[in-house]
């Protein structure tokens, strides 16, 4: 791999976010739902997406924003959303975006920087988060609203 650049997202991205976050989502996503996340990240105080370069080739993603924590006073930085391209994997990718994160995280006076991992993905990313010193702190239970309820 060249050097590596981390930049954040725009619309002129779009092709390259709709591959990255079907990868993330597992499911398709359409050109206007990229723009309405851009649009949102445009809007937002706390948000951000960043992509991870080699030249012009888009490689991985970072969606990034700082959580304020009540019952501590104190910020943290979330790693929202991360996704490499499969044939960037196991090349500096991802530890470049999680470096960059951490990084962002401790310019903004965030006191650590914290992810949720979905299940059956212990073999991979599971374990590259804890090789990069993330601990396992609990679970996420999680109910959906649906709408006429």
């Amino acid at each position: 791999m060249n050097t590596l650049t981390i930049r954040q997202a725009g619309y002129q991205d779009t092709a390259a976010l709709i591959d990255l976050l079907e990868q993330l989502g597992g499911h398709p996503i359409t050109k206007s739902e990229v723009e309405n996340r851009l649009k949102l990240v445009e809007e937002s105080d706390i948000d951000s997406i960043y992509l991870c370069c080699e030249g012009d080739e888009v490689l991985g993603l970072l969606s990034f924003r700082i959580r304020h924590n009540i019952e501590e006073v104190s910020k943290f930085g979330e790693i929202s959303g991360i996704v490499v391209r499969p044939e960037a994997r196991r090349k500096g990718v991802g530890r470049a975006l999680m470096a960059f994160a951490e990084e962002h995280a401790e310019q903004e006076g965030c006191i650590g920087t914290w992810l949720v991992s979905g299940f059956g993905r212990e073999e991979e990313a599971h374990h590259f988060y804890k090789e990069l010193g993330y601990q396992v702190t609990g679970y996420r239970f999680v109910k959906r609203i649906e709408a006429g309820e």
